[in-house]
This record gives structure tokens, C-alpha cells and sequence, in this order.
């Protein structure tokens, strides 16, 4: 009788954790559309984070405003809530959107491709080739999604209270506003430092979940399922947190600044290390890696999931009546 009840464990376990990989790798399509709308998920979910990762990161260049001074995550969380209301914390969220959709879907979705084509298509390539991999398609996403990523910035470091005057009234205001008074060069400003930040960001992030994933399955930890997905995403969140914050907090004080405050990226960064200190280049790290934590784990957990859902449904298509 036991052995009985024993036998169906396995399959209901393994059907509990998600849909099973395709047969047939999925092709480019199916990967970017994937891959773009499990950003737009990861960001809807950690957003909050972002917001107060933002505002962290640009306090001390500037008064503070009516007073108002942000200490931690959770409390910059409770003091924009309090003083601005909930929907502060979604300031730029449409931004945000736009940016993930051609971002992402460019830096994840090419991802697997690219790296094909450094290796000619040969199976198991070096770390060397995913980090060239993982930098090309990240250096490509910013060229092609930068302004999107410069309206975003600005609409979460945007105070909205009484009295204070704000920069931009919408996203679309906010392109033609910054396109009027500083051209072509104002929505592709900071494009450099963002370069090098997602270059980072996207070779740190998809090479150490594709080590971590190839690590489980290799030793048999785990299947290729939710908990193995959930691991991978978490342990590259923490290792992208770390090396990426330096370049990110630089990246949103001079996407932020107003014409003339900096001269470039890099005296930005000089300015910051002279009148901050060095601790000022992990300002915001206990959001960042809360951000990028939650969003790695959101963003490949749902990449996997809509990927392999899409693939089942291409199959159901394609398989004649």
C-alpha cells in the first residue's frame, strides 16, 4: 500500500515546479519577445526599489529638499510615501516599460546568439566568450534604448510635492522637452558610463546564471525547473550588485544633472570621490542588490516560464488539425 502512494510523488512534484524545457530550442522571436516581457514583469514588481535606489544614490549632490533626507531602502520607501504619496514610487514606471522592452529583449534575446556566433555554434564556450557575448549585446541594448533609460532616471529623482516646481508633466513631454533644450546629445547623455554599467551589468548578470545553471544540472542538484531558476537568478543578482554599483551610481548622477553641472562621466566621478569620499560609489548597494536581486529572480524565473510557454504554444500551432 505504501509503495502505491509512493509512485506518483515525482511526476506531481516535477509538474508543481513549472513548465518542462522544449524539445527545440526556441528561436530568436520567441527569446526577444520572451525576454522583453519578463522585464516589463520584473520591473512592474521591483520598481519601488528602483525609485528608492535613485533617490539614495543622487542625495548629496544637492540639498535636500523642503529637508527631506532618505535613510535606507525601506525608509526612503516610507518617507516618499509619506511626504509624495504611493504613486511617487512609480515615477518613470512608463519609461521604465519602454526601456525594458527594447532593452531587454536586445541584451537578454541576443544573448544565446551572439554567443553562438563567437563560437561558431559549438557547444560548452568559455567564460571569456559568454563575458564577450554578454558585453556586445549589453553595449548594443543602451546604444539603441538609451533615452529611455535617461527619461526614466530623471522621472524617479523627481520630488513631487507642493511648491516644488517639476521638471516633466509625461514621458513623451519629457523626450521633447530634453530633445528642445539639449538635442540629440541630452537623450543619449550618459550613454558611456550606461555602456560600460550594462556591459557589466549584462555579462556578470546572464554569465553567472548560466555558470550557476550549468553548475546545478551538472552536479545534479536539481532539474531544470523553477528552484534551479530561482538559485541561478539570485546568486547573479549578488555578484552583478556588487561589481555593477560603482558605474551605476555614477551612470544616475550624470544622467540626472542639469547642462554644465558635469563636465563627463569621469568628472562626475572625480567630483563624487573629492567631495564624497569613495563610500559614495555604493550609495543606494542595500537597494541595488534588493532591486537586482528580486529582479533577476522575477525576470529569469518568468524568461524561462514565458519562453517555454510560447514554445508549447508554437507547437500547438504548427501541429496540423
Amino acid at each position: 500500500m505504501c509503495v502505491c502512494l509512493c509512485i506518483p510523488v515525482t511526476p506531481v512534484v516535477e509538474n508543481m515546479v513549472g513548465l518542462k524545457p522544449s524539445d527545440v530550442p526556441p528561436p530568436l522571436g520567441v527569446k526577444m519577445a520572451s525576454a522583453g516581457a519578463a522585464a516589463c514583469i520584473a520591473d512592474i514588481v521591483t520598481f519601488p526599489l528602483d525609485t528608492a535606489k535613485v533617490r539614495l544614490q543622487i542625495q548629496g549632490e544637492k540639498k535636500a529638499v523642503q529637508g527631506i533626507r532618505y535613510r535606507g531602502v525601506f525608509g526612503t520607501i516610507s518617507t516618499m510615501i509619506r511626504t509624495e504619496g504611493p504613486k511617487s514610487l512609480y515615477n518613470g514606471l512608463v519609461a521604465g516599460l519602454q526601456r525594458q522592452l527594447c532593452f531587454a529583449s536586445i541584451r537578454i534575446g541576443l544573448y544565446d546568439n551572439v554567443k553562438n556566433f563567437y563560437t561558431g555554434g559549438k557547444d560548452n564556450p568559455g567564460v571569456l566568450v559568454r563575458i564577450l557575448a554578454g558585453c556586445t549585446t549589453g553595449a548594443m541594448a543602451v546604444s539603441f534604448a538609451q533615452p529611455t533609460d535617461v527619461v526614466k532616471v530623471r522621472f524617479q529623482a523627481q520630488v513631487n510635492l507642493d511648491g516644488v516646481a517639476r521638471r516633466y508633466n509625461g514621458t513623451m513631454q519629457a523626450y521633447k522637452h530634453i530633445f528642445q533644450n539639449e538635442g540629440l546629445r541630452g537623450l543619449w547623455k550618459g550613454t558611456l558610463p550606461n555602456i560600460t554599467r550594462n556591459a557589466l551589468v549584462n555579462c556578470t548578470e546572464l554569465v553567472t546564471y548560466d555558470l550557476i545553471k550549468e553548475a546545478i544540472l551538472g552536479y545534479n542538484l536539481m532539474s531544470d525547473n523553477l528552484p534551479c531558476h530561482f538559485v541561478s537568478a539570485f546568486g547573479a543578482g549578488f555578484v552583478t550588485t556588487v561589481i555593477a554599483s560603482p558605474v551605476d551610481v555614477v551612470k544616475t548622477r550624470y544622467m540626472n544633472s542639469p547642462p554644465g553641472q558635469y563636465k563627463s562621466a569621469i568628472n562626475c566621478a572625480w567630483t563624487m570621490l573629492t567631495k564624497e569620499g569613495p563610500t559614495a560609489f555604493y550609495k543606494g548597494f542595500v537597494p541595488s542588490f534588493l532591486r537586482l536581486g528580486s529582479w533577476n529572480i522575477v525576470m529569469f524565473v518568468s524568461f524561462e516560464q514565458i519562453k517555454r510557454a510560447m514554445m508549447v504554444t508554437k507547437k500547438r500551432v504548427e501541429v496540423p488539425n
